[in-house]
């Protein structure tokens, strides 16, 4: 038996941070704007005969082995915890199968800041999933995969990063204290891919230690960290407004003025280079920039004049940065089996 699945990364536009728990439940009508893009993660599962388990990430050129599950179960230490504590958590619940080999890719760089971890780990439980056979919900799914992953990088995780993956699109996402909720964004998409230049800075970040430094000033009372989130807060709801009402002014001046807050709420969240790229870029047509994730390093999404995305990627390009070609995914997690590889 063999099953393959896949999940599109994502691009943050407004309100990122403010999706960790509990940040989004002091703000009023917090919410966060992203949009799903084509550089997937994906997760492939092959049966074999005997009782081993081998786990191969091909973007990382790790792997590990185990004589059989009950010794993955006992180690202490991973070369890929991520896959292996949901391969516990799923072995927890489910029969597992007796041997099987894993493998993970993620077309996203690392420490892209969009999301490749999460996507991954959608991927992976969508396939774990289908392996055990427990038809989790989706719902169900992005809970265990928050869970697990804040397990792995031991600091509280958000909320948005998993519904791009699993469901792709346009998406603002409604942080209550009821629930999360979901709601695609009907945008000209085509005139909105014709604006939007994705760069990798060729230095990756660690987003957990970034957004902790910010959730922990948040709930300790630092006003001007309170009073910046409230502002992110004010233009994520402004934000989809604009998408919808295709008013592609407006979203270049909202995405100028998240990034000018966001950068007010820790040191490091930009770097010189992110200065440098974002200044050349706006001298060749560029109306705003913002770092994705937690920043630090990784990509930078740079929204242009019509007309202007070329000239944009060439700027980029010739300053040393990675110009990543996406388009929006229209599509979330999917999931196949079949009998036999191939």
């Amino acid at each position: 038996m063999r099953i393959s699945s896949s999940a599109p990364t994502r691009v943050d536009l407004a309100g990122g941070t403010l999706d960790i728990w509990p940040l989004y439940l002091f703000h009023e009508d917090a919410r966060t704007v992203n949009f799903a893009i084509d550089l997937p993660a994906s997760c492939t599962i092959e049966t074999t005969t005997g009782s081993a388990i081998h786990l191969v990430s091909r973007d990382l050129g790790r792997e590990e082995s185990f004589p059989n599950l009950s010794a993955l179960l006992k180690a202490k230490k991973y070369q890929l915890p991520l896959v292996a504590l949901l391969i516990r958590y799923f072995a927890s619940v489910a029969p597992m199968p007796g041997g099987f080999k894993l493998i993970t890719d993620c077309k996203s760089p690392a420490g892209a800041g969009i999301a490749g971890s999460s996507a991954l780990n959608i991927a992976l439980c969508g396939a774990l999933n289908r392996l055990t056979g427990l038809r989790l919900s989706l719902p169900a799914l992005q809970n265990i995969a928050k869970n697990v992953e804040a397990q792995v990088i031991r600091v509280p995780t958000g909320e948005q990063d998993y519904f791009p993956a699993m469901c792709g699109g346009l998406n603002a996402i409604r942080l209550t204290p009821g629930g999360i909720v979901v709601d695609k964004l009907r945008t000209d998409l085509a005139a909105f891919e014709r604006r939007v230049v994705l760069c990798y800075t060729g230095a990756p970040r660690q987003s957990g230690i970034n957004n902790w430094e910010v959730t922990k000033a948040h709930i300790d009372g630092n006003k001007q960290v309170i009073r910046n989130f409230e502002r992110i807060a004010e233009i994520a709801r402004a934000m989809r407004g604009a998408l919808e009402g295709n008013d592609w002014n407006d979203v270049a001046r909202l995405l100028r003025e998240e990034w000018q807050n966001r950068r007010k709420n820790a040191p490091g969240i930009s770097t010189p280079l992110i200065d440098h790229l974002i200044a050349a870029a706006r001298r060749n047509g560029a109306l705003a920039a913002k770092v994705c994730g937690a920043g630090g390093g990784g990509c930078v999404l740079f929204f242009t004049a019509d007309g202007a995305k070329d000239r944009v990627s060439e700027t980029l390009r010739r300053e040393g940065a990675r110009v990543l070609d996406v388009h929006v995914a229209q599509r979330g997690l999917t999931v196949t089996r079949s009998s036999a590889p191939g």
